[in-house]
């Protein structure tokens, strides 16, 4: 083996290791996420203080890639594509992290609305949207291993999906809030968790777009218009 193909090879050993990073980091943030949403739905306090908890994991494994990536940039000076799959690493776990820091906030949201009365099945409502968010995440770190540039493209799509879900809760809390002034209190909170959870799929669609960055060189050459109309109602 030449001393090139040497580094070569010494690199994608050590991306291969940061890469192995991020998917356990991404599947920690999948949980988080579902955990949050469950235990909103089920007033399981317990489970709300593992989301909470399970957040350092998350900070922990974004640190050690920071660090891991830093040393590999150092070490293996990489040029042009190389660079640029590096960069992409720590861009991905900054968009994991967030949404970890969004299923926190979620988690400390449903320790207060425990004692709250039920708001015609909104936790259930909030579930269903923080699961289209998963999967969509889940779908997102696929194409970033695979670099499939047409299923970050459909990821992106769907984010769509998750704001009209969101503007419809929306307008539900404004409704309830209106006809019994006794629900503002606990509305006001599920909207939060809410756009929390709509915020969340926005990081997955910056995590889609960096895959066809990746793959194309090039950004998505628009951005994708918001549906989240909820400002106009404001």
């Amino acid at each position: 083996m030449t001393e090139q193909q040497h580094i070569a090879s010494a690199f994608d050993r050590d991306l291969e290791a940061v890469q192995a990073h991020i998917m356990k980091m991404g599947g920690l943030v999948e949980a988080a996420i579902m955990g949050a949403a469950r235990s909103l739905e089920t007033r399981d306090e317990e489970l709300a203080q593992e989301v909470r908890q399970g957040d350092k994991a998350i900070d922990a494994l974004e640190d050690l890639i920071n660090e891991e990536t830093a040393r590999l940039i150092a070490l293996r000076a990489p040029t042009a594509g190389d660079l640029r799959l590096v960069l992409s690493v720590l861009k991905v776990s900054a968009n994991l992290e967030r949404i970890g820091d969004y299923s926190k906030n979620i988690a400390k949201r449903t320790t207060v609305l425990v004692n709250a009365a039920e708001v015609n099945g909104s936790a259930s409502a909030l579930r269903r949207m923080a699961r289209e968010v998963e999967v969509m995440l889940r779908d997102a770190l696929d194409a970033y291993i695979r670099r499939d540039a047409e299923l970050a493209t459909d990821v992106i799509a769907r984010d769509e999906d998750v704001d009209q879900m969101y503007n419809g809760l929306f307008r539900e809390f404004l409704t309830f809030m209106a006809e019994d002034p006794r629900n503002i209190s606990a509305c006001m909170h599920l909207h939060f968790i809410a756009k929390n959870i709509e915020r969340m799929g926005d990081h997955v669609t910056a995590i889609a777009e960096q895959v066809i960055y990746l793959v194309t060189g090039e950004r998505p050459s628009e951005s994708r218009p918001k549906a989240d109309t909820t400002s106009q109602t404001i």
